[in-house]
């Protein structure tokens, strides 16, 4: 795999009440005063790492607010990359895939090769395992790379959380997160 796969999770793009939310004494609002000048900063810096030609997989929980729809048309294409959607719990499927706006739409993608499994929120750890019964016995581990929990920790060494609150709010190349090397 050449390095030019990126993922990304939870940007929450054109959701103003997200900056108020707070777990541990952190939040959005620390970093950013609108809703507008967050996604600035994420389009800025998923710009400076993704090539138009890349492929980046976002782990869900896209946008939010009243006008999806017209938000989606006038930024989505200023961001670079083919754009893949792994869904997450607040994703309107349909209005996502109506919208054209993702080459790919999944629940879930497992890069077995190296060792990766693409989700929006962590998946029990007896399910990173390969093979179909989650027998730990002489198995290759994966890698739960997952979004979801915003600031809260990974639940295990197996997990590795890609929302933007934990990747200063930009894409992270997969061959920087694979756990088989080529």
């Amino acid at each position: 795999m050449s390095k030019n796969f990126w993922v990304i999770s939870d940007t929450h793009f054109n959701h103003e009440a997200i900056l108020g939310f707070e777990h541990d004494g952190k939040k959005r609002g620390d970093d950013f005063d609108t809703a507008q000048e967050m996604d600035e900063r994420i389009i800025d810096n998923w710009n400076r790492v993704v090539m138009p030609g890349d492929h980046v997989y976002h782990l869900g929980d896209v946008l939010f607010g009243l006008d999806k729809d017209e938000w989606m048309n006038r930024h989505w294409s200023r961001l670079h990359g083919k754009k893949r959607l792994i869904v997450g719990n607040h994703d309107n499927i349909k209005s996502l895939a109506r919208g054209g706006w993702f080459s790919k739409i999944e629940l879930w993608r497992q890069f077995r090769e190296f060792g990766l499994v693409l989700t929006h929120v962590p998946i029990h750890e007896s399910g990173l395992y390969n093979n179909r019964h989650g027998d730990k016995t002489d198995q290759k581990t994966f890698l739960n790379v997952h979004g979801h929990i915003h600031y809260q920790k990974s639940p295990t060494k197996h997990h590795k959380c890609v929302c933007v609150e934990q990747t200063n709010y930009t894409p992270v190349n997969l061959e920087d997160l694979r756990i088989i090397k080529a």
